[in-house]
Order: structure tokens, then sequence, then C-alpha cells
């Protein structure tokens, strides 16, 4: 039995950062159609927030499932689409909503990917990046939180498809 994470980032300080992330995407898009790709199943819970956050009349929410990590803990450096968006995103600004950039290898993958649908651009918001693995270096445009090199659950993310339920950020203990 894997016991319950101890809390890394707790559901206020989530809150208070996700609300900041939606203020300044607001104010870089305003009067622009939008495009929110939100990356399943991991960033669905911040995706939700991050768009109630968001003060546009234009923003368009669709998502795209990948797959790097299987059951493990480790990315298998192979990436998946399990997920494919149901909209064209050609001449639109798309916002990859994303739980985390670690190795960079999926997101690199994606925005390789989504290069080739033409959109008019392609910016990034995460909300952890655990810069200790990186790999493929990426620049995100918008970044809730910084993290040590821990294993994290919880707000979307799972271990092996549990603790994407809890409130927090927490890190299971080995």
């Amino acid at each position: 039995m894997i016991p319950k994470p101890s809390v890394m980032l707790s559901s206020e300080a989530i809150a208070a950062r996700v609300r900041e992330l939606g203020a300044k995407i607001t104010q870089d898009y305003k009067g622009r159609h939008l495009v929110l790709v939100s990356i399943l199943k991991g960033s669905f819970l911040f995706a939700a927030d991050l768009a109630r956050a968001i003060d546009l009349e234009d923003v368009r929410i669709d998502f795209l499932g990948l797959r790097s990590y299987g059951s493990g803990t480790e990315s298998s450096g192979v990436v998946q689409i399990t997920h494919d968006l149901t909209f064209p995103v050609e001449n639109k600004d798309v916002l990859i909503v994303e739980d985390i950039v670690d190795t960079g290898l999926s997101m690199q993958y994606l925005l390789d990917n989504l290069a080739t649908r033409k959109p008019s651009s392609v910016k990034i918001c995460s909300l952890l990046h655990k810069p200790a693995r990186t790999r493929v270096a990426i620049s995100i445009d918008y970044l809730g939180f910084t993290i040590e090199d821990k294993f994290v659950v919880g707000y979307g993310l799972d271990y092996a498809e549990k603790f994407r339920n809890l409130p927090y950020i927490g890190v299971i203990e080995s």
C-alpha cells in the first residue's frame, strides 16, 4: 500500500498562483481569440481552474492526450497521442496547459506536432517545472512553480492513476 503523500504545495498556494497566471494571460491575450489546449490527463484540474481565472470573452478549450509514463514513475521517453484535438488550430493563438514539464521530451514532441497545424502562436503554461530532469530545454511562458526532483501527485497528477483527486501537490516518500 502506498502511504498518503505529504504536502508540497497547498491547495491555497495553488489557487493563488492560478489566479495570478490567469490575470497575466488575460492581460497578454486581451482582444485575441485564445485556444487553451489542456494536456490530458494530468492538467485537467489545472486547466479548469485556469480557464475560470482568465477574463476573456473568446476562450475555447480543447484537449490533447499524451502519454510517456505508463504506470511507472520514470518517463519512458516514448510519447504517444492518446486523444487528439477536436478542432483545427490553424491561425489560432494556442496556449498549451500542462501539469508538469520535467524532461521536456513530451513538450518538444507536442510543439513539433502543433507546428504542423499552423497556429498563429503557441505558448506554454505549466503548473510545475522540474529543471533537474531537463533533457530538452523548453521555454515556459507562464509557470506556476519550480519544484525539486521529487515524484509529485495530486491536483491532476497521478501515480498509476491514483491521487489525481488530491486538492494539493504532494510527494510520495519512498
